[in-house]
């Protein structure tokens, strides 16, 4: 069982939070939502998401992988540096990151995707190459202990390299 942080707020893209983490519930994993403030969240298009921890309150050393899902939710919280800060430790303590969409744009705000080899939704890809990162337009990339993927379709593959990279 891996303790699993996922970081979310308003307009997340409700199938790339609800399908990835009932995946991970599912297989046993301990799953913490981490927002601004532990009040409930609104994905674009009307799930309600229960906030576990506020992220004053939580630490990424109480983790051992990272989860960003996607939609207009990075967008939001690449302008906050404490989610700045805590996906930065995750890139650079090499621990497990996963990001289908437009969740790699909070790991562009790190300044850590230079030299990675990554995927992410069609409008964010020129984003990832002029931060320096390899783009693959492919359903899912894996670039050692990172994971990302490109759109809303492509969750059944990227729930499967995710669940697999959590069981090695």
């Amino acid at each position: 069982m891996q303790k699993i942080a996922v970081v979310v707020t308003d307009l997340v893209e409700d199938v790339e939070f609800v399908n990835p983490v009932q995946a991970l519930r599912d297989a046993g994993h301990d799953v913490t939502v981490i927002g601004f403030a532990q009040t409930p969240v609104t994905g674009k298009h009307g799930t309600t998401i229960k906030i576990d921890r506020a992220i004053t309150d939580v630490t990424p050393e109480d983790f051992d992988v990272l989860f960003i899902p996607g939609g207009f939710s990075p967008d939001q919280l690449r302008a906050d540096q404490r989610f700045v800060d805590f996906t930065r430790h995750f890139l650079l303590g090499n621990k497990l990151t996963a990001a289908p969409c437009h969740g790699p744009q909070l790991m562009i705000q790190t300044g850590l995707v230079h030299g990675r080899t990554m995927t992410a939704y069609l409008t964010v890809q020129p984003d990832l190459y002029y931060a320096g990162a390899r783009v693959e337009d492919r359903p899912v990339v894996i670039d050692g202990n990172l994971i990302t993927s490109r759109e809303p379709k492509d969750i059944p593959a990227f729930n499967k390299a995710f669940l697999t990279a959590l069981a090695k």
